[in-house]
């Protein structure tokens, strides 16, 4: 999609294309951003957001303790997250290490989420400092080992250094590797670009080597999915799209835990980018405890009280 939007892909053309963006209006970001947060739904509005959110998450596990055993008892949250109600839908995805990419696939196909994608970041993650023949590697490994979305990082040093042509580069390079195999999740780590200029510019800038979302963090690095840098990562998507009528999707990802975080996030989506993005395929949050404060809030939704702190499990 670049070709219609760039001269060539050359790092002058890339520069001369994202000074033609506006400048964010940061005052006008954080307003908007906060007003929206003050919006109420009704109660059957609110069920729908619940079991909207839940298909969204991309459940996740992150750490150096990570165990084939939690793994495994993650994927069989992720296919029944409350396994006392079969309405509750399944999530969006388990999103692990490269080295527990082959453990969630099986586990999953064995246990009726064969329709559950497995993420894998990737890229030298979290820090995104290695060659790019490690960061070509270590994407191959995750794709052979069966995951179907790859969540890379960019080189957040290189960015902020002005080689705009070599973040591209390599997001375009990562993509290629991907092919048809796998969705391209490009994040940012926002709390280290600074601005929300930044965040615009990175924005377009993975949209135009070939992202399929782009994502705001890590989830290492604070601050991470605040409100008004996702509004701006909307409004870039939306943007985009009538620009080019290419749709990319949007995954907010750290500090959204709990069921108010979640539904301010579908608020944004909705009255930002549009109700196109409000379906899995385009939107995602990347989360752990989340679910956990959505299915207790849904059984209070449904039977007038809240369950006992047993009713979901640890993760």
């Amino acid at each position: 999609m670049s070709a219609k939007l760039l001269a060539d892909e050359s790092e002058s053309s890339l520069k001369k294309f994202l000074a033609t963006l506006p400048p964010v209006d940061q005052v006008g970001a954080h307003a908007r951003a906060d007003m929206l947060a003050t919006r109420s739904i009704k109660t059957s509005s609110k069920n729908w957001a619940i079991d909207t959110a839940i298909s969204m998450i991309d459940l996740t596990t992150l750490e150096g303790a990570d165990t084939p055993g939690k793994v495994q008892a993650l994927c069989a949250k992720a296919v029944r997250p409350d396994p006392m109600d079969p309405t509750v839908p399944h999530v969006g995805a388990v999103c692990v290490y490269n080295d527990m990419v082959g453990i969630a696939r099986t586990q999953l196909d064995s246990i009726g989420g064969s329709e559950i994608p497995v993420a894998a970041v990737s890229t030298a993650f979290p820090s995104g400092r290695a060659s790019f023949a490690v960061k070509a590697q270590d994407t191959k490994d995750a794709l052979d080992a069966g995951a179907s979305e790859i969540d890379m990082v960019i080189d957040r040093g290189a960015f902020l250094a002005g080689r705009l042509g070599d973040v591209y580069e390599e997001i375009k390079k990562i993509k290629e590797i991907c092919g048809k195999r796998a969705h391209l999740k490009v994040i940012f780590e926002t709390g280290e670009l600074v601005t929300l200029d930044n965040v615009r510019k990175a924005s377009y800038l993975a949209m135009l080597a070939g992202a399929d979302f782009i994502k705001t963090s890590t989830g290492k690095v604070a601050p991470a999915a605040t409100p008004p840098v996702v509004l701006v990562m909307l409004e870039a998507v939306r943007d985009y799209y009538a620009l080019t009528g290419t749709q990319i999707g949007v995954k907010p990802a750290g500090g959204i835990r709990t069921t108010k975080d979640a539904i301010k996030q579908l608020v944004l989506v909705n009255e930002t980018a549009g109700p196109e993005w409000l379906n899995p395929q385009m939107f995602r949050i990347g989360a752990s405890a989340l679910l956990n404060d959505l299915l207790l809030q849904r059984m209070k939704m449904r039977d007038g009280h809240y369950a006992g702190s047993s009713y979901v499990t640890l993760d």
